[in-house]
């Protein structure tokens, strides 16, 4: 599987500040980038697998609202993890 344990615990580690954190909004937006990036390959691969096409955009959609929740609560912390990440409106 991709997303194990330890790369959960990795991610939400070296973005949420610490590993237990899952619901830091920093450690949320990493995690989904992370899985993003992989369905993106898979679709790469994949053309014709609607569900998984789907599934990417909702996705999407979720690491949107956490951003704009993030830009309108602190503007700094938008700024770093964006660059961090390498996400672009």
């Amino acid at each position: 599987m991709y997303l194990s344990k330890e790369v959960k615990t990795d991610i939400f580690q070296k973005h949420g500040g610490d590993a237990k954190n899952t619901g830091n909004t920093e450690g949320q937006i990493a995690l989904f980038t992370f899985r993003i990036n992989h369905l993106t390959e898979h679709l790469k691969r994949n053309r014709k697998d609607f569900n998984t096409e789907r599934s990417l955009v909702k996705l999407v959609g979720k690491r949107r609202s956490l951003l704009d929740y993030l830009i309108k609560t602190d503007i700094l912390r938008y700024r770093a993890i964006i660059k961090e990440l390498g996400i672009r409106k």
